[in-house]
C-alpha cells in the first residue's frame, strides 16, 4: 500500500505544562540542508512546502550541541540504511514478479 505524501503537525498546549510541537514529514518532497548563518551558527533544516524545522545552537557550540549533532547524524545514517534495505527488497520482489 502506498500513501499519498503528507505533513502532519500537532501542537499540544495545556495549563502549567510546556507546549509540545510534533511534525511528521512523510513525503519524497522533503528537503534537508545544513548551512551556517550570518552569525556563524551552524543550522540544519528539514522542510517541505507545508512545514519547516530548523535545528541550531543557542550560542557558542557546547558539548551538548555536539551530542545532538551526532544523534542527528546517526539517526539519518540509520534512516538511510533502512531505506536502502527496503528499497532493495522491494526491487527484488518486483523483479521476481516480472520474471514469473
Amino acid at each position: 500500500m502506498t500513501l499519498s505524501p503528507y505533513t502532519y503537525v500537532t501542537v499540544s498546549m495545556r495549563p502549567d505544562q510546556p507546549s509540545r510541537f510534533s511534525i511528521a514529514f512523510c513525503s519524497a518532497e522533503l528537503r534537508a540542508r545544513a548551512w551556517v548563518g550570518k552569525n556563524g551558527k551552524p543550522c540544519f533544516d528539514l522542510d517541505t512546502s507545508d512545514a519547516s524545522v530548523t535545528v541550531s545552537t543557542s550560542g557558542s557550540v557546547t558539548d551538548n550541541d555536539l551530542t545532538v549533532a551526532r544523534e542527528i547524524f546517526n539517526a539519518a545514517a540509520q534512516y538511510l540504511a533502512d531505506c536502502e534495505r527496503l528499497h532493495s527488497s522491494q526491487s527484488d520482489k518486483a523483479a521476481g514478479s516480472e520474471a514469473a
